[in-house]
């Protein structure tokens, strides 16, 4: 309705237009100049240069340096013709362009005297504009009344978010209390627990320590055993020949100890006192010791050939030759022995290993698993309020550093924040995230490229919020960093219009809000200006 009655009033306004025109005055002259072009007297030029004739205006022949005697002809180079265009809006053109053969105006006065046949089009033209006017205007109105709801948003999220402030900031000092509560029972608990602990280790120092020296002893014992069984004469020194008289050292299995066997077990000397026997001698002959000695126990208690075989590491090999034994009784002896070879060793081996996790979580008497299980326990309490600060503290910190941001003079722009644009091309999809960021990403690939951060207001004075400005992007090879800035234009939507790169790793995004639409009270009187000034 309210439409209706505008392009009424628009009508009306034309209609003035046209029975304004209807005013004598010298052709290409505009109504606000007619009082200079008087036919009953002389006609002084505009710039004061001279005065001819009235005679003289429009007569093809520039008499007037400023060419204000010829309106209406082609004759100055420097003069000026004015369609008056009665139903549409009026025009100014270079005097050069009067009878060129083109239809300048929409109502033909241009080409009186051309072959152009130009018609008189500016009633359909004005019923056209009008009706565009009509429809910006209906736009506008929309976007502004949009604006309205935006600033009153705003303002509602600036207030909650100033309520939310408080209140966090009140939940923080009652966070740090507790956190500060937590803290002293946790080190109230860990006093008795360190007690506690440093005992327990002591005393764990000590078990281990025994376990360590009994087993010396008892290693001790066997290598003593094992050089009283090999040392043949007792005299306290193991020769090569009572080695080379035991069978258990023939690692080739050519039937006979070689000398040169015997020599690498006793480390390449011809003898080998008790004590070189127990240091380092032992760790040597013991796999082959006690699997020579392990062949004639019952055999219930001896493990399968294949289990023996794949578990006991063999014995070096001094000859290349094969003497056609059986072949699994041929192999080497490794570079290094471990304590222990058999397969019982190997199962006191692998259980040796499972008590790492033991070690990590060791098993505490019962008196010792309380006072650590309640040190936990405060630990735990204190880590959930020392959290429940942080968490405090980090949304804190993000509330004010938003309600830091400048959001516009009432705060129209608050509601685009958390909210993200496409806008697609052939290529890529450009993405904006006002008060976050700007990217770019391919359509058929994945990788994001992150074309600036939010940085401020770049609008020139007296509107500073028509741009924005996305900086700090990543840096393109061999070039400078990347950057968007952002040209803000009203609409009827939020809406990422367009994108484009003027320069390189330089982005220009075309943005469209009814957050810049401002109240189209004007636009009528535009409209009509035309018809005041050709009364």
């Amino acid at each position: 309705m309210k439409g209706a009655v505008l392009f009424s009033l628009m009508c009306v306004a034309a209609g003035a237009v046209v029975r304004a025109a209807e005013v004598l005055r010298p052709r290409g002259v505009p109504l606000s100049k007619a009082s200079f072009y008087d036919p009953s007297r002389d006609f002084s030029c505009l710039d004061g240069s001279g005065t001819i004739p009235f005679s003289y205006v429009n007569d093809d022949y520039c008499d007037c340096q400023d060419g204000s005697d010829e309106p209406g002809t082609a004759a100055c180079p420097n003069g000026f013709f004015h369609c008056t265009n009665a139903g549409h809006s009026p025009l100014t053109l270079p005097s050069s362009r009067v009878n060129d053969g083109v239809c300048d105006c929409c109502d033909a006065s241009d080409e009186y005297a051309s072959s152009a046949n130009c018609v008189d089009v500016c009633r359909e033209l004005g019923r056209a504009a009008r009706e565009e006017a009509v429809k910006r205007r209906e736009e506008r109105l929309r976007g502004f009344q949009l604006r309205q709801a935006m600033i009153e948003d705003g303002h509602k999220r600036k207030k909650e978010a100033e309520g939310k402030i408080e209140d966090l900031k009140k939940e923080k000092e009652e966070a740090d209390t507790v956190r500060i509560e937590k803290e002293e029972l946790k080190k109230a608990a860990e006093e008795p627990e360190k007690e506690a602990l440093e005992k327990y280790r002591a005393a764990e120092s000590e078990k281990k320590a025994q376990e360590i020296a009994q087993q010396k002893e008892k290693d001790e014992a066997e290598a003593r055993e094992a050089f009283a069984h090999l040392d043949n004469d007792g005299d306290g020194v193991l020769t090569k020949e009572e080695m080379m008289s035991r069978q258990t050292f023939d690692t080739n299995r050519d039937g006979q100890v070689s000398e040169e066997e015997a020599k690498f077990y006793l480390q390449q000397e011809d003898t080998m006192s008790l004590e070189t026997f127990i240091s380092t001698g032992w760790a040597m002959m013991r796999p082959v010791y006690l699997m020579d000695k392990r062949m004639f126990t019952p055999p219930s208690t001896t493990p399968p050939p294949q289990a023996e075989e794949e578990l006991t590491p063999p014995p070096p090999v001094f000859d290349e030759e094969d003497d056609g034994g059986d072949d699994a009784e041929d192999y080497d002896l490794p570079d290094e022995y471990a304590e222990g070879d058999s397969k019982e060793d190997d199962d006191e081996e692998d259980e040796g290993d499972v008590p790492k996790e033991e070690e990590e979580d060791p098993k505490y008497d019962e008196e010792t698993q309380k006072i650590v299980d309640a040190a936990n326990e405060a630990r735990e309490h204190f880590d959930e309020a020392d959290r429940r600060v942080r968490d405090l503290t980090r949304e804190l910190r993000t509330l004010e550093e938003t309600q830091g941001k400048d959001y516009g003079p009432e705060e129209e722009f608050r509601v685009l924040e958390g909210n993200c644009y496409d806008f697609t091309d052939r290529e890529y999809i450009y993405r904006l995230c006002p008060f976050d960021k700007a990217t770019q990403k391919p359509k058929s690939g994945h990788g994001e490229t992150r074309l600036g951060q939010w940085g401020e207001w770049t609008g020139p004075e007296g509107d500073k919020y028509s741009r924005m400005l996305y900086s700090n992007g990543q840096a393109c090879w061999n070039g400078p960093t990347r950057s968007a800035d952002v040209h803000i234009s009203c609409g009827t939507e939020n809406k990422l219009i367009g994108v484009s790169e003027p320069n390189r790793c330089e982005y220009v995004f075309l943005f469209s809000t009814p957050a810049v639409c401002t109240k189209p009270e004007e636009e009528l009187s535009e409209e009509t200006t035309h018809a005041h000034t050709e009364l």
